[in-house]
């Protein structure tokens, strides 16, 4: 996959932010899970350290490689950056380190022109909130979009099958409420407004 060649030591490392409560650390996991589905024989996902309290910034991280990895560490220059909540996009700067040629996956209604971000890195948007909501996953009043993010994940970069994560949701969750988190990946990967920056290469 000509777009993991580009990371160092074959290594992909993706960065995700949310806040306490919205599922970061879990879905770190399930995409680590979906990338041994597909073949990567190399993955990792780890919390970060920090407050953890519901509502502060959290991060959590994925790496995946063709071979085995043996690297632990925070990543401080991901080639791929996920948002939960958009309002982390200057409150914890989110963006900081994120390497040209990368990708910037945000949870918002709005399309990668209207936000005004500048960078070398491609861009992709989908309306999670709705796509939860209208899945069934909401608690507490609240949607939970961080499954519902991996199906924009997957259609901004093409590195994960929907097929893979359907099948790693399913290990992380009973049948009723696979059933539902998978929806939300599904109706967000169909709704994912992408601007692919001139210099990132596609197999797509």
């Amino acid at each position: 996959m000509s777009y993991l060649a580009q990371s160092k030591d074959g290594i992909l490392e993706i960065r995700w932010h949310g806040r306490g409560g919205q599922g970061a650390i879990s879905s770190a996991q399930i995409l680590a899970e979906a990338a041994f589905y597909d073949g990567f024989k190399g993955v990792t996902a780890a919390p970060s350290f920090g407050a953890e309290r519901r509502g502060a910034p959290v991060t959590a991280s994925t790496r995946l490689s063709p071979k085995p990895v043996r690297v632990f560490s925070q990543i401080e220059h991901p080639d791929i950056v996920i948002v939960l909540d958009e309002t982390l996009l200057n409150s914890a700067d989110a963006t900081a380190g994120l390497k040209g040629g990368g990708w910037l996956v945000i949870n918002t209604p709005r399309e990668p022109g209207q936000l005004g971000i500048n960078g070398d890195f491609s861009i992709a948007t989908a309306d999670a909130n709705s796509a939860a909501q209208e899945a069934g996953l909401i608690v507490a009043g609240s949607a939970l979009v961080n499954t519902a993010m991996l199906g924009a994940f997957a259609r901004a970069t093409g590195i994960i099958s929907l097929e893979s994560i359907k099948a790693a949701i399913a290990g992380k969750f009973p049948p009723a409420e696979a059933q539902r988190n998978f929806e939300a990946a599904r109706l967000t990967y169909e709704r994912t407004m992408v601007t692919v920056h001139r210099g990132v290469h596609r197999d797509r």
